[in-house]
């Protein structure tokens, strides 16, 4: 769990209060995209807090266009804000133009919003470049006085995402996604530890490994769990993982045989 500093959970609960009555207005008045924009803005500033006049700017030029926004920490733009209606319902395909410009930039934060909603992307520079939903807020859902709620708006401000916490909280998620859990399992340590506690519930019958990957494989994992991008990236990151261990344990044994050169001039001198 993340701890807010009192001042900015303050500060969050209390833009929390001002500005949910002004959301309210604005989606009744269904105010276009310049308006929302303005309103976004406002929100940025007063909750997330970044300085309105230096850390928040509309001129980045991406091929020869411009973002809606682009938040800056010590004037280095960090995050690629994309833009829309308070009326429209965020698509996938709306943050596609806010990957291209973060991609085009070098830039792995892109935040797609209209106001109401708030979805922040991790971008994926992979060929060719992709992205991951990393967390998404409703704010008119909110609650000023649940801790739950604010820190969901304090991964975005200008403190937490100075010290990389946004990182932190895609870590969290990869490591606790279904493609990294499923292909664990389905790993040959994890079916040995399955086979292992089969045998004590069942002594007298014999289970190999290819039935329990079996078993996984068609009843248990979605195909999806197993196959395609997500799943490959996950077993290459298990992979990687068991890689490095068996190095470690191999290093070990290296180490443990090496003699002790003190037994060696001992051994010398008699």
């Amino acid at each position: 769990m993340l701890q807010v500093p009192i001042r900015i959970s303050s500060r969050i609960a209390d833009g929390i209060k001002q500005f949910q009555p002004l959301i309210e207005s604005a989606k009744k008045r269904d105010i276009n995209e310049s308006d929302t924009v303005v309103l976004m803005t406002g929100i940025i500033s007063e909750i997330l807090g970044f300085d309105k006049y230096n850390d928040i700017t509309t001129e980045v030029p991406i091929r020869g266009t411009f973002c809606d926004l682009a938040l800056k920490i010590d004037n280095k733009v960090q995050i690629i804000v994309e833009a829309k209606a308070i009326g429209i319902e965020l698509k996938d395909h709306h943050v596609k133009q806010g990957i291209d410009y973060a991609a085009n930039k070098g830039l792995e934060w892109v935040v797609l919003s209209n106001a109401i909603n708030w979805r922040v992307y991790k971008v994926i520079f992979s060929k060719p470049i992709n992205y991951s939903l990393v967390c998404e807020v409703d704010f008119l859902s909110l609650d000023n006085k649940a801790d739950d709620d604010i820190q969901k708006l304090f991964i975005l401000t200008k403190e937490a995402v100075s010290k990389n916490l946004l990182e932190d909280v895609f870590t969290q998620k990869q490591a606790t996604s279904k493609f990294i859990i499923g292909n664990l399992l389905y790993f040959d340590p994890i079916i040995s530890a399955i086979r292992k506690e089969l045998r004590q519930l069942y002594p007298d019958i014999k289970v190999d490994t290819e039935e329990v990957k079996n078993v996984l494989l068609n009843d248990v994992l979605k195909r999806e769990i197993i196959e395609g991008d997500e799943a490959d990236d996950a077993k290459k990151k298990i992979t990687k993982m068991y890689r490095k261990k068996e190095k470690l344990e191999d290093q070990k044994v290296t180490d443990t045989n090496i003699p002790d050169p003190a037994s060696i001039t001992s051994d010398k001198l008699n």
